[in-house]
């Protein structure tokens, strides 16, 4: 009987522990789907061409994943696996965002120097907005007055009213702008500067800058420190930031503003997100082809999966 008890319990955990990790594959056009608390992928599901920002619907039942080389996103249904239709996002989609609403998606079209902003429910493109030369980072303010977008070749962010749509500032940020994260009181937000090797902080009131966090690794030369994929936990506590080639991923204290760790990941990690409790965070090694799995309470690389050629975007459905 004791034994069967613990069986029981141990099944009642996993079952609550229990989520789902979908990566697109960049190099596979297709979907990987990952149990990360058995640690093994299971199963890989063809989509559109050179598959790359991937972003899960307010009610959980659909996937959106940029189809760059379809000039599309795509609508995956998550309990069928299958594509149930498409949104037009402009030329060469990468990078998008959803509002917190979950009505409105906003695509980087990099060749254009535009913003595309697609109504979801009547899945049209609704207006388009000029911004820098080559945007490619996006995300929207939990209090939805922002969207911001960050132009790799104009180093610069804009600040796009929600409401109106229009470019009301513009921020000067280090070269290549790569990742946008607001923290979840929308206070700041955090710009990863790719060329610059350096994580601004900006505040969101006036639009300036807070702090430039740089990233020193023992035995790792500064060109290879690539400052990519940002997130920052709701508690502020933590952001962590990929460093591309340096393999690395950096833990930043959110308050202090200082880099207390470095992970050692896969080869070239890009994107990150946290787990639904935000007690592990699953990053995607590019050049490795798999993801990697950071224990924020043991505070330790605890896996690493295999799961496709040129691991690119990752969420997590709880």
């Amino acid at each position: 009987m004791k034994f069967i008890l613990c069986s029981a319990l141990l099944l009642l955990t996993q079952s609550l522990l229990a989520e789902t990790v979908f990566v697109t594959l960049e190099k596979d056009n297709a979907l990987a789907i990952v149990d990360p608390v058995a640690g093994k992928l299971l199963k890989t599901v063809p989509v559109g061409q050179r598959p790359r920002g991937i972003v899960l619907s307010k009610d959980q039942q659909q996937l959106y994943i940029a189809s760059s080389d379809d000039d599309t996103i795509q609508v995956l249904d998550i309990e069928t696996l299958k594509i149930i239709g498409t949104l037009p996002s402009g030329e060469d989609p990468e990078t998008f965002a959803m509002n917190p609403a979950g009505d409105q998606l906003y695509v980087s079209n990099e060749d254009d120097s535009l913003v595309t902003v697609i109504d979801i429910k009547q899945a049209k493109a609704i207006a388009t907005i000029a911004v820098g030369v080559e945007p490619e980072p996006i995300t929207v303010s939990p209090d939805e007055k922002w969207v911001a977008s960050g132009s790799e070749a104009t180093n610069m962010v804009h600040w796009i009213n929600r409401k109106t749509l229009a470019v009301e500032h513009n921020t000067l940020v280090d070269p290549r702008p790569r990742g946008l994260s607001f923290t979840a009181d929308s206070q700041q937000l955090w710009v990863t500067s790719e060329m610059g090797g350096t994580v601004t902080v900006l505040d969101t009131l006036s639009h300036e800058k807070i702090s430039s966090i740089r990233f020193e690794i023992a035995g790792v030369s500064s060109e290879k420190i690539q400052p990519v994929g940002v997130i920052i936990d709701d508690k502020k506590q933590w952001a962590l930031v990929a460093l591309g080639p340096a393999n690395r991923v950096a833990l930043i204290n959110a308050q202090t503003l200082q880099v207390e760790k470095y992970f050692l990941v896969g080869q070239r990690v890009w994107n990150l997100a946290f787990s639904a409790d935000q007690k592990r965070v699953y990053t995607t090694n590019g050049i490795s082809n798999d993801i990697s799995i950071i224990d924020l309470e043991a505070m330790k690389v605890s896996k690493s999966i295999s799961v496709g050629r040129y691991p690119w975007g990752v969420v997590v459905k709880p």
